[in-house]
């Protein structure tokens, strides 16, 4: 029998490592009670457990409680069924079929990255990558760029269905530090807003689901997070938080927190969406990806879109096609396009149905991004001209 902390058990696994099984790292909403005080999902590691699987494939593991819901959205419920979690520091260390993908097997996993101001010049230092029996901790800091490199093949195939919450940075972190093409992912915050036009919901004009809300969604998950918030707060005092070595628990504990609910949350979702809907998820996350990938060659030796599926019945209405457009801003005129408080911009989205991305304070500062259907992408590309024209 292990010992027990503040919020879980300590014991053993069978090859010697490490094992902690949570007891109360989330609740369900519905099981949280109000005069219940909020238990710390985040704990420091005793001083001999801090580094972690540093010796190959028999080095310590983190167990965490694995959560799944039964399938009734509000009604989740709390397992104690342990999750390995292991830090990768050797390309060997990860399964052969994800270095290796494969048409004979195919593979869905959650994957998301933390970084010192995630973009193209801020530090990408942890991939987090979530099967459905582990989470594997990448981490380039102590693995280097040949350890990203031994994941490209993955991160870029179409037999790799990568589940991430709104992939723009790290897609555009793994393009400019690495040279990787983020390919075949599965946007959850293109995929709720898609949803939620199925049920006859318009979105507003800036209205993007956060990780933390669609966590709390009792149709596909119903998990409080409020520790993320805690995190946001420790990077504000120390944006180099994810580079410090060795990872402690909290930072562990948060980085596989971001990936390891992505799996159900994909497999509800994906039951949910419609074959128009699949269609435009796939087609919208591979502009995502591009997004802030912008260079001289304006995308082209990234991969083609989807085209529309041959199994959408004939009979079945097919909207236009989304396509991302770049417009160069003229020095000294992004102000006019952004407007006071961002009016211009909120003005723009409430009259076409586009999305529009600026680079902002990361990056590229000249450009903005716009994606949706051609001619709403093209009144809004002539809107934009016009106030560039203002004096």
């Amino acid at each position: 029998m292990g010992r027990r902390n503040n919020s879980g058990l300590w014991g053993k696994s069978s090859d010697g490592g490490v094992v902690y099984s949570s007891i109360f790292p989330f609740l369900p909403l519905r099981k949280r009670k109000r005069n219940l005080p909020s238990r710390r999902l985040l704990l420091p590691l005793r001083r001999d457990e801090s580094r972690l699987n540093r010796g190959g494939a028999r080095g310590a593991d983190l167990h965490l409680a694995s959560r799944a819901g039964d399938g009734r959205g509000g009604d989740t419920e709390l397992l104690s069924l342990p999750l390995p979690m292991r830090v990768v520091t050797e390309a060997g260390q990860l399964p052969v079929e994800f270095l290796e993908p494969s048409a004979a097997q195919k593979l869905v996993i959650g994957f998301d990255c933390e970084g010192v101001d995630l973009c193209r010049h801020g530090a990408l230092c942890i991939m987090q990558i979530a099967f459905p029996d582990a989470v594997y901790l990448v981490d380039a800091i102590e693995g280097g760029k040949e350890l990203i490199q031994a994941c490209k093949p993955a991160l870029e195939s179409e037999y790799v269905t990568k589940v991430i919450h709104d992939c723009k940075r790290d897609s555009e972190a793994l393009y400019f530090q690495f040279g990787i093409k983020l390919h075949n992912v599965m946007d959850t915050q293109i995929a709720y807003s898609l949803l939620e036009e199925q049920d006859g919901k318009k979105r507003g004009y800036d209205e993007y689901i956060s990780f933390v809300s669609l966590l709390a969604d009792p149709r596909y998950c119903g998990m409080a997070y409020p520790e993320k918030e805690e995190v946001r707060t420790l990077l504000r005092q120390d944006p180099n938080f994810w580079t410090h070595r060795p990872l402690s628990e909290m930072m562990i504990r948060a980085a596989t927190d971001d990936v390891r609910f992505l799996l159900s949350i994909h497999e509800k979702m994906m039951k949910k969406l419609s074959k128009v809907s699949l269609w435009r998820l796939s087609v919208r996350s591979e502009l995502y990806c591009r997004c802030f990938c912008i260079n001289d060659n304006m995308y082209a030796d990234w991969p083609p879109l989807p085209t529309v599926p041959d199994e959408i019945e004939p009979d079945v209405y097919v909207p236009e096609a989304d396509i991302l457009s770049v417009l160069d801003v003229p020095p000294g005129k992004m102000g006019r396009v952004i407007g006071r408080k961002g009016s211009s911009i909120m003005e723009v989205k409430g009259s076409c149905n586009v999305e529009i991305h600026i680079g902002g304070a990361k990056g590229p500062p000249d450009r903005v991004f716009i994606i949706g259907p051609v001619q709403e992408v093209r009144k809004a590309e002539a809107i934009l001209r016009g106030r560039m024209l203002e004096f």
